[in-house]
């Protein structure tokens, strides 16, 4: 009766534990900065076998293995403090036999790094399975899997044969002590130094003490592993991020009238995880607000890299970016992104309904989100149609990763979910370049309405149809004023600098870097 309270408080116990520290984990990791997931041994793979694994490991030790070691610490010493209390020497023997038998405890953080590889592998598989189905792949990928997990099955087979060996030579000590007890008690009854009652109930106290004793050594894997996954949660739970999204200081926007005016003063910069490449060196560059600017320049420019630091996913190491004239460090991380909005060429979506999709740009709680705001953003985004057109319209499911729709729609939808929190900033980081000439039509038509009186920041690349109205470089139609926008500068990029600023055809007058760019895309074309 008492071992199945005690079985089920502590697996009641252990499996709240277990959910608790799954949620802490979790949350630790959406707190760090983007430098984190960077590096390699913060992958997707690896963090999701640790949220998952370790408190795992954890519970296989808090459940009903940390009552078993609860009551055969109890027994030890209840059957101890017995023994002593009737003949104190058979017991101190008893006790001495066990006491300095000493257990090194088997590290698993070599097996732990090796399986986190397997997990990696097979997180990059299943996440890019239509690729790895295209190419017909599957066997490679499966022989890539194998190998990673031969080393932690070899350093398992070594760990296994040493703890057999403990783990035997711990339950033949239970045996070891009882027959000295009983030689050297027997000789004390037989020479009338104690009683026999008095020898048996020694005898008996500190057997059952040393064969609890003995039983604890079989949870040694278990206390191992959560050892090693303590340590890792811990370490988790105690890294506070230098851009720290869950901090509750710097300014706040309240009261403020946000007029969006970005400016870059003399910012260097480089990656953590590539100190040595200098991608930004000492850049300046204004957009007023309201207006429409354009970043140029060849791929490894800095031109994502000056989007980034504007969202503050990274921090310059030199100079810093302003926001209506306040260091962007400044700001509460959680406001100050609000104000900006990012349409990337790739959209991600995830496993849900559209409204679910269109919801997560919300900057206000989603139930005060009303059906009048989302139909208002997807009607500027041009979507809501092909949504009321749909069986099912708004709870339509996108499939993971909006694998039910088209590119151009799965973009009007990440159009749509920007525009949900009426952002500032509009950034678009070559949002119509993976599409076809239909599909980007269309998010062309509904970019041109969600840049009306923002701040937009564009990033282009190919400049092949600059001089086309309908052009997939968004940033570019400003140069022939067909849209009704602000016309603003164009800036060109050039090892981390401004080398260049002004209109299409100013930047084509000069006949410097940018006119080289434009000529060079013409000759490929």
């Amino acid at each position: 009766m008492s071992t199945g309270i005690q079985n089920y408080f502590f697996t009641l116990v252990a499996t709240e534990l277990t959910t608790k520290l799954r949620i802490l984990s979790f949350k630790a990791v959406l707190r760090q900065d983007i430098q984190f997931f960077d590096k390699e041994e913060n992958n997707t793979g690896i963090l999701t076998a640790n949220v998952n694994d370790n408190p795992q490991k954890i519970h296989g030790l808090a459940g009903t293995t940390l009552g078993a070691i609860i009551r055969a610490m109890a027994t030890l010493i209840g059957g101890a403090v017995v023994g002593l209390a009737y003949a104190w020497k058979p017991a101190l023997v008893g006790i001495a036999g066990f006491v300095r038998l000493h257990i090194v405890v088997l590290k698993d953080k070599k097996n732990k790094a090796a399986h986190a590889d397997s997990a990696k592998v097979a997180c990059e598989v299943a996440g890019a399975i239509r690729t790895v189905a295209s190419l017909t792949r599957e066997e490679d990928c499966l022989r890539l899997y194998s190998n990673s997990l031969e080393e932690p099955l070899r350093r398992s087979n070594k760990t296994s044969l040493w703890s057999n060996m403990i783990f035997a030579f711990s339950q033949s000590t239970s045996f070891w002590a009882i027959a000295l007890v009983f030689w050297y008690g027997a000789g004390l009854v037989s020479r009338l130094e104690i009683s026999t009652m008095a020898f048996f109930v020694a005898l008996m106290a500190t057997t059952f003490g040393t064969i609890q004793a003995g039983s604890v050594f079989a949870f040694v894997p278990d206390m191992s592993s959560a050892r090693g996954a303590g340590a890792a949660i811990i370490k988790l739970l105690a890294s506070v991020p230098e851009i720290d999204a869950d901090s509750s200081d710097g300014r706040t926007f309240s009261g403020m009238n946000v007029k969006g005016e970005i400016r870059i003063e003399n910012v260097h910069f480089r990656y953590p995880t590539r100190p040595t490449v200098r991608v930004l060196r000492g850049l300046n560059l204004t957009v007023e607000p309201g207006t429409y600017t354009a970043l140029v320049g060849a791929s490894g420019c800095g031109k994502s890299t000056v989007i980034q630091l504007i969202e503050r996913f990274y921090d310059p190491l030199i100079g810093q970016v302003l926001l209506d004239g306040q260091p962007t460090n400044e700001y509460n991380v959680q406001e100050y992104r609000k104000q900006i909005a990012l349409v990337s060429q790739e959209p991600t979506l995830y496993a849900g309904t559209i409204r679910f999709n269109i919801l997560l740009g919300a900057a206000k709680p989603i139930s005060e989100v009303t059906q009048e705001e989302i139909e208002a953003v997807c009607e500027d985004a041009n979507i809501l149609d092909f949504i009321q057109s749909l069986p099912k319209g708004f709870e339509t499911e996108v499939g993971g990763k909006g694998s039910q729709l088209s590119g151009g729609q799965k973009q009007r939808i990440a159009i749509a979910r920007a525009l949900l929190r009426n952002p500032k900033v509009l950034l678009l980081d070559e949002a119509t370049s993976a599409l076809d000439s239909n599909s980007e039509k269309i998010v062309q038509e509904a970019l041109d309405k969600a840049k009306r009186g923002r701040t937009t920041i564009a990033i282009a690349h190919r400049l092949s149809t600059i001089q086309n109205a309908d052009c997939m470089q968004v940033f570019l139609l400003y140069s022939t004023c067909t849209v009704g926008l602000t016309c603003s500068l164009s800036y060109f990029l050039k090892e981390g600098r401004v080398s260049e600023a002004g209109t299409h055809d100013e930047l084509l007058a000069l006949k410097g870097d940018y006119y080289e760019y434009v000529q060079l895309q013409s000759l490929k074309s």
